[in-house]
């Protein structure tokens, strides 16, 4: 199968990785773009690319093909997400006469019905959770089959992925609210109701197995990746190999994934998870795509996954038998998502202002700076990949890299990531797949950003820089000269806070000085993007950019309000249900004159592929409903208004 130019159905990073691969190949590359993505990276990273219309096109199959026939592409590579694990996708390219870069459609339905998928395991001797995949979905037979695998349970979207449609239910009486939520959000993301029950393991590890799979019949795996650490279902960290998994337990569980890849007649690059529990590993689902987190894999074996993509589509045979294939070191994955862990990890969208990704790590991303961070995908931003010798070291190098990135103009979970990989039960191998929840629940990370004082002097002195063209630090106004030193009072307004201070700026022989409320930061120093001081004897810096009037630091961001016009303040506080992102409203629950509790469920809003609950503020009764079920709402949108009790 014969093709020269390679069209990529996919965005942001996803692309970026294929292109770098298919070019070194010395394919043509062709991107694709919908009305958020003009100028994106990927899209100057192709040889060329074609616009496809609004924001979700990326799903839109026909669009895609007709635009690969318009280019005159022989192949098209799904990327991870959007079509990637669509049978009908895969089929409609091979009609068209277009090499799909993966499996075959027939093995993509089989394993994209977890209900279809299991039984197909079952029947190849894999090992598989005790639950319920049958075709009968009433809720009686739902809660029936529940009571009868037993509590905890797990409800999962038969058609789902990514965390998306699951729900784990504790006890009987929480089961009919969880299968009710679990099927509402795999209609939204997957046009499919269809649920299946099991077993709930509370603690395990998740470990996949990647396998590659030529047309000729050859199968071998390339070890495993351990994903047990995880928020609400989804991957934060990768690594591989597994500090839970010996030479034994990897043979067992790769004999496994090859037999489950047989099983579907799978050709091409694809992964086999497992949840671990103890010495005993038990079928999760099969991804029949590239996976998020390939680089590890292809970081401690030294094999381009998407070159043996490519080379198996077009019909060559894999080179390697099983036991040539070696581990080498370790390598730890983290990614850097736009969303602020304070706020309940809530996805950010926005402009970012500065970006500057750390040297010495492998760095998959689709970035630039001044690029709008769309509510319209997914909030993960890069993925960081650090390999090492042993696991440690690829640890302590993953943590230096993320401090070395510099991020601006988004909240993101940066400092989230470093906590966590610092954390000693991450430290000595032992996060399972509750190590989140049980774990890390009171990190610091996990806590709104509150600026310290030598910030906001450090703040008020950028500012001050930036006020009458004085960005010279040696502007008289710094205390250059023999006049009285400047005391400059400011309020600076992070969101809804404000902050006051004052700071002295004194210069003498050894720089400049600012001298505020509980010390003095000594020989200040300014330059592009990044301010240099002293603090108590110890060397610091603090990263920096303008956007407008907004200065953005490193989990805040502040307005000069010092001469601003007192504003009237917003009274109605926790009594209106706001809207924190833009997104589309998918329920609301209540109607004016309903009594409702602190913490109450009001509304669901879907933004950046997740659902949102909406809760009360405060107790009372509600006053108004100004959202409808389906309406596109704006971030900060008034929805409901309550008038409280005063509880």
């Amino acid at each position: 199968m014969s093709f020269e130019t390679i069209l990529i159905a996919n965005r942001g990073e996803i692309a970026c990785r294929i292109i770098r691969t298919a070019r070194a190949m010395g394919y043509r590359t062709v991107a694709l773009f919908t009305d958020p993505d003009v100028g994106a990276p990927h899209v100057l990273a192709a040889d060329a690319a074609v616009h496809i219309g609004p924001a979700m096109a990326y799903l839109d199959g026909a669009r895609i093909i007709a635009a690969a026939e318009r280019m005159g592409a022989g192949a098209v590579h799904p990327g991870y997400g959007f079509l990637s694990e669509n049978a009908g996708f895969a089929r409609a390219c091979a009609e068209a006469g277009l090499v799909f870069i993966g499996p075959g459609p027939e093995a993509i339905a089989l394993m994209g019905s977890k209900a279809e998928a299991k039984k197909a395991m079952e029947r190849a001797g894999v090992p598989c959770l005790p639950g319920y995949a049958g075709d009968e979905q009433s809720e009686a037979v739902l809660l029936t089959e529940g009571a009868r695998i037993g509590f905890p349970l797990m409800v999962k979207a038969a058609m789902g992925g990514g965390g998306k449609g699951m729900r784990l239910v504790r006890e009987e009486a929480a089961l009919p609210d969880a299968l009710q939520r679990a099927r509402s959000e795999a209609l939204s993301a997957f046009g499919d109701g269809m649920l299946i029950l099991e077993r709930a393991l509370e603690a395990p590890r998740h470990v996949e197995i990647q396998v590659l799979a030529d047309g000729q019949g050859n199968v071998v795996h390339l070890f495993e990746r351990d994903c047990s650490v995880q928020r609400r279902h989804q991957k934060v960290v990768e690594e591989a190999p597994s500090p839970a998994v010996d030479e034994a337990l990897r043979a067992a569980m790769g004999v496994a994934a090859v037999k489950a890849a047989q099983a579907c007649g799978y050709v091409g690059a694809g992964t086999v998870e497992f949840l671990l529990d103890g010495g005993a590993f038990h079928f999760l689902e099969m991804n029949t795509r590239l996976q998020v987190e390939h680089p590890v894999t292809e970081a401690v074996t030294g094999i381009d996954l998407v070159e043996w993509q490519i080379r198996v589509a077009r019909g060559e045979a894999l080179p390697w038998r099983q036991e040539e294939i070696a581990l080498e070191g370790h390598a730890i994955e983290a990614r850097l998502y736009a969303e602020d862990p304070a706020q309940g990890f809530l996805p950010q969208a926005g402009r970012l202002v500065r970006w500057r990704p750390a040297p010495g790590l492998r760095v998959d991303h689709g970035l630039a700076e001044g690029q709008v961070i769309s509510a319209d995908y997914d909030p993960m931003l890069a993925k960081l990949i650090a390999h090492g010798s042993d696991r440690d070291t690829a640890r302590r190098r993953l943590i230096r890299g993320l401090e070395e990135t510099e991020v601006l103009g988004l909240r993101t979970n940066k400092a989230f990531l470093i906590n966590l990989l610092r954390e000693e039960c991450f430290a000595r191998g032992d996060a399972t797949t509750a190590f989140l929840e049980r774990e890390f629940a009171g990190d610091a990370s996990l806590a709104p950003v509150t600026p310290g004082t030598d910030l906001l002097a450090l703040a008020a002195f950028l500012f001050a820089t930036r006020r009458g063209g004085a960005s010279d630090p040696s502007h008289p106004r710094f205390g250059w000269g023999n006049g009285p030193r400047p005391v400059v009072r400011f309020r600076l307004a992070d969101g809804g806070t404000v902050h006051e201070g004052a700071v002295t700026f004194r210069r003498d022989a050894a720089g400049l000085e600012l001298v505020h409320e509980s010390g003095v930061l000594e020989g200040v120093t300014l330059e592009p993007g990044l301010c240099r001081f002293l603090s108590d004897g110890e060397a610091g810096q603090l990263i920096w950019a303008f956007e407008g009037d907004v200065l953005h630091l490193e989990g805040v961001s502040l307005r000069d309000i010092t001469h601003a016009p007192a504003e009237a303040t917003d009274t109605r506080g926790e009594a209106v249900v706001r809207a924190p992102m833009a997104g589309t409203v998918i329920a609301v629950t209540v109607a004016p004159g309903d009594a409702v509790e602190k913490g109450q469920v009001l509304a669901v809003l879907e933004a950046m592929k997740m659902e949102h609950p909406l809760r009360a503020g405060v107790t009372g009764r509600v006053s108004a409903v100004l959202a409808v079920a389906g309406a596109q709402v704006k971030a900060r949108q008034d929805l409901i208004e309550i008038e409280g009790n005063g509880e």
